[in-house]
């Protein structure tokens, strides 16, 4: 149990950290009026929340192409980003005036100095409440767990108390039949 709680802390963690900058950041980039792929790559996103490659594709490309069986990559990286979440910190961002933006180019700031200076203080709220949704998507999840982890070294919180009840109730049936 001491192992699994490893395992689902270390993921929590760094899949949030992981998932946040990349939902930041992709959020950001289709806020930008300058940025000339903005609405396709909003399209792409939304595309995506709608329509799945289809889960036998999909662990195909995490088991066999990544190899990320048995890893804790394998529980981090398939949810590195959630295209729901995207489309909450581009609504977030959508908010924030652009003319600030402006100013700050026109004073010479690099696209850095923006996004880690000013847009990222200003959308703490949003990071935060992104961070959050993230941080329950890690913690809950036995799904890729029990997809992609064999070695019983490596298995999530969550899936170990699922096979432990599983147990339990196994015991119970088998027991109430035999009395």
């Amino acid at each position: 149990i001491i192992r699994s709680y490893i395992v689902t802390i270390t993921v929590t963690i760094l899949g949030t950290l992981l998932s946040v900058i990349n939902t930041t950041t992709l959020a950001y980039v289709t806020t930008r009026k300058d940025y000339p792929l903005a609405n396709k790559t909003s399209f792409y996103i939304f595309f995506t929340m709608l329509f799945s490659g289809g889960m036998v594709p999909w662990y195909i490309l995490v088991s066999r192409w990544l190899g990320l069986s048995d890893s804790i990559l394998a529980l981090i990286l398939p949810y590195a980003v959630i295209s729901w979440y995207v489309l909450i910190m581009r609504g977030f961002f959508m908010d924030l005036p652009f003319s600030v933006i402006e100013s700050a180019k026109i004073d010479g700031a690099s696209e850095y100095k923006i996004f880690f200076g000013i847009v990222l203080p200003l959308s703490k709220p949003g990071i935060a409440t992104v961070g959050l949704f993230y941080a329950l998507v890690f913690w809950n999840d036995y799904w890729l767990s029990l997809m992609f982890i064999t070695r019983s070294n490596n298995v999530s919180l969550q899936l170990l108390l699922y096979r432990i009840m599983s147990t339990i109730d196994f015991l119970n049936s088998t027991l109430a039949i035999r009395s």
